[in-house]
């Protein structure tokens, strides 16, 4: 007996990699200083209906993200301490330990990344500075570049 199939269907080594997350990524960025009043970036995540934003230092290495859950505790910092705590600073507010990805990885790793976490986007770093990010809708977008491609 011959096991052996007349034709592949596909040769392994004609498979095209899935395309990285650099060719989908946002590269012009809203960013914060961590010096930065939380009230002016406040008002800049409200304006341009953003939901948090990457915070560099003048070095332009991630530092931190500040998002519209972190700026909740002014609104109950105030309540509690019963004066406006809107003269703080992002520092003190923004989420410090962050998880950011390398430009090569490809979309369907990152799919799994952002199906297995809460985050809505993750800033892409190269030898530690910003240089864009990825957001679940530049995801799908990659998905319905894709759709003729089996996930």
């Amino acid at each position: 007996m011959n096991f052996t199939p007349k034709r592949l269907i596909e040769d392994p080594h004609d498979v095209k990699p899935y395309p990285s997350v650099d060719q989908y990524m946002t590269k012009k960025l809203i960013v914060f200083k961590p010096d930065q009043f939380i009230e002016e970036a406040m008002e800049v995540l409200v304006e341009k209906k953003i939901s948090g934003a990457p915070v560099i230092n003048d070095e332009g290495d991630l530092v931190g993200m500040l998002s519209e859950k972190d700026c909740l505790h002014i609104v109950l910092e105030s309540r509690y301490l019963n004066f406006p705590a809107s003269q703080g600073r992002v520092k003190d507010y923004m989420t410090k330990a962050v998880m950011s990805i390398t430009p090569d990885r490809d979309v369907v790793e990152v799919a799994m990344l952002f199906k297995n976490s809460s985050y809505r986007r993750y800033p892409i770093v190269k030898k530690g500075k910003l240089i864009g990010q990825v957001s679940r809708r530049d995801i799908l977008r990659a998905a319905i570049d894709l759709k003729s491609t089996t996930w």
